[in-house]
C-alpha cells in the first residue's frame, strides 16, 4: 500500500537519547573468541546472550561453555523445555542471577534486558537477514556500547548469498538502518507479485530499485500525472568506454548496485566517495570506470544547463575529456 501511494510510509530515524549503534563482527567459531567476548562483557558488570538454534546439540554447547568458563553462571532456555522451568531461567536472567543465557531464537522478540549488551549468534549463516536484525536488537538497549558476534563454521566456504547477508548486517549498524536492511533482504530473497499470491515475481527478475521506478511511473500515469524525469535526461553519444567490466566486479548484483549508485549521483563529492569504496573493495579502478564517472559528471552538468543532446566523433580519450570540459565551460559562460 505504501508503494502504491495509498498509505504514507513513516521512517523513525531518530534513536532514543544516548543510544549507541551495535558493533557487529563476523568471525569463525572459536571458543577463544567466545570466552574473550563474554569475559569482557562480565568485566563491565554486564550480561550476554548466546544463541544456538538447534535443540539437539544445544546441551553440547552448554557443556563447552561451562568447561571454558567455570566461574560464569550459565542458564539454558529453549522452546521444548517445560514452561515453568523456562520461566524460571528467564526470571533469573532478568534478575542478573545468570551471567550468560544460552538459548534458541525464543529471545528474538519481547526480551528487554538493559544490562545484556553482548550477543553471540552461532551458525549465523543459517539465519534470515531480518531474523539476525531482530536478534541483534536484543542488545544495545541502554546507553552502553553493545557488541554482536556472528559466528560461522571453521573450514567451510559459505554460499554467496550467505556472505552477502552477513556483510549487509555488518555494514548497516547505524541506528535507524532497519529500512536499508529490509531493502537488501528484498533484493536477496526476491519479492512476490504485487497483485496475486505468488511468492516470486517480476521484482526478483529486475531488481528492487528498477521495479519501484517502473511502478511509480505506472502509478503516475494512472493518476494522469506527467512523468518528465526521462525527458529531462540529456542524451550523450561519445565514443568512450564507460562501464564496469565483468572482470572487475564479477557478481552481477554488485555491478547493478554500483551502476544504480553512480547513475543517482548529483554531487561531485559522491563520485570521490564511490571511487574510494570501489578501490577499497575491488582494487585499482580500470579506465572504463573512470569513463563512466566522466560521463556521469558531464550528464549532470548538461542537465543543469538544459542541454538535451551532446554528440562527438572519435577522439583519443584524454583529448576528448579536455574538449568536452571546455565545451561545458563555454556553455556556462
Amino acid at each position: 500500500m505504501g508503494f502504491l501511494g495509498v498509505r504514507d510510509l513513516s521512517l523513525i530515524k531518530t534513536p532514543p537519547k544516548d543510544r549507541l549503534p551495535v558493533k557487529t563482527y563476523i568471525t569463525h567459531y572459536s571458543m577463544q573468541v567466545i570466552k574473550k567476548a563474554i569475559e569482557t562483557e562480565l568485566a563491565r558488570n554486564g550480561q550476554a546472550f548466546f544463541v544456538h538454534n538447534r535443540v539437539q546439540s544445544i546441551h553440547g554447547i552448554y557443556e563447552e561453555l561451562r568447561e571454558a568458563l567455570p566461574n560464569v553462571r550459565i542458564g539454558l532456555g529453549h522452546g521444548q523445555m517445560n514452561e515453568s522451568d523456562l520461566e524460571k531461567v528467564m526470571i533469573k536472567f532478568f534478575n542478573k542471577e545468570i551471567d550468560v543465557l544460552l538459548s534458541t531464537t525464543i529471545i528474538e522478540s519481547g526480551v528487554d534486558v538493559a544490562s545484556a549488551n553482548t550477543i553471540i549468534i552461532n551458525n549465523a549463516q543459517n539465519f534470515g537477514l531480518s531474523q539476525l536484525y531482530q536478534l541483534r536488537g536484543r542488545v544495545g538497549r541502554s546507553e552502553n556500547r553493545a557488541y554482536c558476534y556472528l559466528l560461522v563454521p571453521q573450514n567451510r566456504d559459505l554460499e554467496k548469498e550467505q556472505k552477502e547477508k552477513l556483510k549487509v548486517l555488518q555494514d548497516n549498524t547505524a541506528l535507524g538502518s532497519g529500512i536499508q536492511i529490509a531493502h537488501h533482504d528484498l533484493e536477496l530473497r526476491g519479492a512476490g507479485n504485487l497483485l496475486g499470491e505468488a511468492q516470486s515475481g517480476h521484482a526478483e527478475e529486475m531488481g528492487y530499485d528498477l521495479y519501484i521506478e517502473l511502478l511509480e511511473e505506472a502509478i503516475s500515469e494512472a493518476k494522469g500525472e506527467e512523468t518528465i524525469k526521462k525527458s529531462q535526461e540529456p542524451e550523450i553519444s561519445i565514443p568512450l568506454p564507460a562501464l564496469i567490466p565483468n572482470k572487475y566486479i564479477q557478481d552481477i548484483k554488485s555491478r547493478l548496485f554500483y551502476y544504480r549508485k553512480i547513475s543517482n549521483i548529483i554531487d561531485e563529492s559522491e563520485l570521490d566517495a564511490i571511487e574510494a569504496e570501489l578501490q577499497d573493495q575491488f582494487g585499482k579502478l580500470p579506465e572504463e570506470i573512470y569513463g563512466l564517472f566522466f560521463l556521469t559528471s558531464i550528464k549532470n552538468s548538461l542537465r543543469e544547463m538544459g542541454v538535451k543532446e551532446l554528440k562527438s566523433g572519435p577522439f583519443r580519450y584524454n583529448y576528448l575529456m579536455k574538449i568536452t570540459l571546455a565545451l561545458i565551460q563555454l556553455l556556462n559562460l
